[in-house]
Protein backbone atom coordinates (compact mmCIF):
# COMPACT_ATOMS: atom_id res chain seq x y z
CA UNK A 1 0.00 0.00 0.00
CA UNK A 2 1.24 3.05 -1.09
CA UNK A 3 1.41 6.20 1.94
CA UNK A 4 1.43 9.12 1.43
CA UNK A 5 1.96 12.24 4.06
CA UNK A 6 -0.46 15.05 2.34
CA UNK A 7 -2.91 17.24 3.67
CA UNK A 8 -6.44 17.16 3.89
CA UNK A 9 -8.73 20.31 3.50
CA UNK A 10 -11.07 21.68 6.02
CA UNK A 11 -13.03 25.00 7.25
CA UNK A 12 -15.21 26.91 5.02
CA UNK A 13 -15.44 28.85 1.65
CA UNK A 14 -12.19 30.88 0.82
CA UNK A 15 -10.85 29.71 4.45
CA UNK A 16 -9.28 26.63 4.07
CA UNK A 17 -7.43 25.75 7.03
CA UNK A 18 -5.81 21.64 6.70
CA UNK A 19 -5.12 18.61 8.68
CA UNK A 20 -1.67 16.85 7.81
CA UNK A 21 -2.59 13.11 7.52
CA UNK A 22 -0.83 10.19 6.22
CA UNK A 23 -3.48 8.18 3.94
CA UNK A 24 -3.47 5.50 1.20
CA UNK A 25 -2.77 7.53 -1.84
CA UNK A 26 -5.84 5.86 -3.43
CA UNK A 27 -7.64 7.38 -0.85
CA UNK A 28 -10.22 10.72 -1.42
CA UNK A 29 -7.92 13.89 -0.59
CA UNK A 30 -10.68 14.54 2.52
CA UNK A 31 -11.64 11.12 3.03
CA UNK A 32 -10.24 8.21 4.64
CA UNK A 33 -6.99 8.41 6.75
CA UNK A 34 -4.51 6.50 8.66
CA UNK A 35 -3.46 8.88 11.27
CA UNK A 36 -3.66 12.53 11.61
CA UNK A 37 -0.20 14.19 12.66
CA UNK A 38 -0.45 17.47 12.46
CA UNK A 39 -2.71 20.62 11.04
CA UNK A 40 -1.86 23.96 9.14
CA UNK A 41 -3.47 27.30 9.05
CA UNK A 42 -2.82 29.64 6.10
CA UNK A 43 -4.86 32.22 7.02
CA UNK A 44 -2.66 33.67 9.90
CA UNK A 45 0.43 35.84 9.16
CA UNK A 46 3.29 33.95 9.22
CA UNK A 47 1.09 30.35 8.82
CA UNK A 48 0.33 28.36 11.75
CA UNK A 49 1.90 24.95 11.93
CA UNK A 50 1.23 22.22 14.30
CA UNK A 51 2.86 19.03 13.98
CA UNK A 52 3.70 15.79 16.04
CA UNK A 53 7.71 15.65 14.97
CA UNK A 54 7.86 12.54 16.41
CA UNK A 55 5.28 10.84 14.40
CA UNK A 56 6.16 12.69 10.88
CA UNK A 57 9.68 11.55 11.63
CA UNK A 58 8.44 8.00 12.09
CA UNK A 59 6.17 7.57 8.93
CA UNK A 60 9.13 9.58 6.78
CA UNK A 61 11.65 6.91 7.98
CA UNK A 62 9.14 4.25 7.26
CA UNK A 63 8.83 5.47 3.64
CA UNK A 64 5.83 7.57 3.60
CA UNK A 65 6.05 10.19 0.89
CA UNK A 66 4.73 13.74 1.04
CA UNK A 67 3.05 15.62 -1.52
CA UNK A 68 5.20 18.76 -2.43
CA UNK A 69 3.15 21.04 -0.20
CA UNK A 70 3.54 18.61 2.87
CA UNK A 71 7.14 18.53 2.27
CA UNK A 72 7.29 22.04 2.77
CA UNK A 73 5.84 21.83 6.15
CA UNK A 74 7.90 19.57 6.91
CA UNK A 75 10.41 20.65 5.87
CA UNK A 76 10.01 23.96 7.47
CA UNK A 77 9.56 22.60 10.52
CA UNK A 78 12.63 20.84 10.38
CA UNK A 79 11.70 16.77 9.67
CA UNK A 80 13.19 16.97 6.39
CA UNK A 81 16.48 18.20 8.33
CA UNK A 82 15.92 15.78 11.42
CA UNK A 83 15.97 12.68 8.42
CA UNK A 84 18.77 13.54 6.36
CA UNK A 85 21.03 14.02 9.55
CA UNK A 86 19.74 10.66 10.66
CA UNK A 87 20.31 8.78 7.26
CA UNK A 88 24.03 10.44 7.66
CA UNK A 89 24.69 8.65 11.05
CA UNK A 90 23.27 5.29 9.03
CA UNK A 91 25.42 5.74 6.68
CA UNK A 92 28.51 6.31 8.91
CA UNK A 93 29.12 10.15 7.74
CA UNK A 94 29.49 11.37 11.45
CA UNK A 95 28.27 10.42 14.73
CA UNK A 96 24.27 10.77 16.26
CA UNK A 97 25.73 13.29 19.13
CA UNK A 98 26.92 15.39 15.69
CA UNK A 99 23.71 15.37 14.62
CA UNK A 100 22.13 16.42 17.58
CA UNK A 101 24.56 19.17 17.42
CA UNK A 102 23.59 20.32 14.21
CA UNK A 103 19.86 19.94 14.16
CA UNK A 104 19.86 22.30 16.70
CA UNK A 105 22.19 24.62 15.70
CA UNK A 106 19.77 24.81 12.08
CA UNK A 107 16.70 24.99 14.52
CA UNK A 108 17.57 27.92 16.08
CA UNK A 109 18.73 29.78 13.19
CA UNK A 110 15.33 28.91 11.73
CA UNK A 111 13.77 30.11 15.36
CA UNK A 112 15.47 33.43 14.75
CA UNK A 113 14.11 34.18 11.50
CA UNK A 114 10.72 33.09 12.85
CA UNK A 115 11.03 35.47 15.32
CA UNK A 116 12.39 38.28 13.27
CA UNK A 117 9.87 38.17 10.90
CA UNK A 118 7.03 38.00 13.72
CA UNK A 119 8.81 41.73 15.00
CA UNK A 120 9.15 42.93 11.66
CA UNK A 121 5.09 41.91 10.89
CA UNK A 122 4.27 43.85 14.39
CA UNK A 123 6.66 46.36 13.67
CA UNK A 124 4.97 47.48 10.34
CA UNK A 125 1.61 46.99 12.03
CA UNK A 126 3.14 49.92 15.12
CA UNK A 127 4.09 51.96 12.11
CA UNK A 128 1.13 51.82 9.54
CA UNK A 129 -1.12 52.66 13.22
CA UNK A 130 1.00 55.51 14.20
CA UNK A 131 0.97 56.63 10.77
CA UNK A 132 -2.75 56.66 10.22
CA UNK A 133 -3.27 58.35 13.45
CA UNK A 134 -1.08 61.02 12.57
CA UNK A 135 -3.06 61.24 9.29
CA UNK A 136 -6.00 61.30 11.11
CA UNK A 137 -5.11 63.64 13.84
CA UNK A 138 -4.25 66.29 10.89
CA UNK A 139 -7.50 65.85 8.95
CA UNK A 140 -9.07 66.91 13.00
CA UNK A 141 -7.25 70.02 13.32
CA UNK A 142 -7.70 70.96 9.48
CA UNK A 143 -11.52 70.52 10.01
CA UNK A 144 -11.38 72.33 13.71
CA UNK A 145 -9.58 74.99 11.52
CA UNK A 146 -12.11 74.85 9.08
CA UNK A 147 -15.50 74.87 11.45
CA UNK A 148 -13.80 78.03 13.21
CA UNK A 149 -13.38 79.78 10.50
CA UNK A 150 -16.94 78.85 9.29
CA UNK A 151 -17.87 80.07 12.70
CA UNK A 152 -16.09 83.24 12.88
CA UNK A 153 -17.39 84.08 9.05
CA UNK A 154 -20.80 83.37 10.37
CA UNK A 155 -20.78 85.79 13.61
CA UNK A 156 -18.88 88.51 11.42
CA UNK A 157 -22.39 88.27 9.00
CA UNK A 158 -24.83 88.52 11.75
CA UNK A 159 -22.68 91.19 13.07
CA UNK A 160 -22.48 92.88 9.92
CA UNK A 161 -26.15 92.25 9.61
CA UNK A 162 -27.36 93.14 13.11
CA UNK A 163 -25.33 96.48 12.33
CA UNK A 164 -27.04 97.04 9.01
CA UNK A 165 -30.51 96.03 11.03
CA UNK A 166 -29.75 98.62 13.50
CA UNK A 167 -28.63 101.20 11.09
CA UNK A 168 -31.44 100.20 8.76
CA UNK A 169 -33.82 100.99 11.87
CA UNK A 170 -32.32 103.99 12.90
CA UNK A 171 -32.25 105.56 9.34
CA UNK A 172 -36.46 104.12 9.38
CA UNK A 173 -36.73 106.10 12.49
CA UNK A 174 -35.30 109.18 11.45
CA UNK A 175 -36.94 109.42 8.59
CA UNK A 176 -40.08 109.14 9.95
CA UNK A 177 -39.57 111.60 12.79
CA UNK A 178 -38.77 114.17 9.51
CA UNK A 179 -41.68 113.20 8.17
CA UNK A 180 -43.79 113.21 10.75
CA UNK A 181 -42.70 116.48 12.14
CA UNK A 182 -43.23 117.71 8.68
CA UNK A 183 -47.07 116.62 8.80
CA UNK A 184 -47.57 118.48 11.54
CA UNK A 185 -46.30 121.45 10.49
CA UNK A 186 -48.47 121.11 7.47
CA UNK A 187 -51.41 120.50 9.30
CA UNK A 188 -51.08 123.31 11.70
CA UNK A 189 -50.67 125.94 8.93
CA UNK A 190 -54.56 124.58 7.81
CA UNK A 191 -55.65 124.69 11.16
CA UNK A 192 -55.45 128.17 11.94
Amino acid sequence: MPVKIRLARHGRKRYAYYHIVVADSRAPRDGKFIERIGSYNPNTNPATINLNFDKALTWLSNGAQPTDTARAILSYKGVMMKKHLLDGVKKGAFDEAEAEKRFNAWLSEKEGKIQAKKDGLASAKADADKATLERETKINAERAEALAKQKADLAAEAEAAAKAAAAEAAGEEAPEAEAEGSEEATEEPKAE
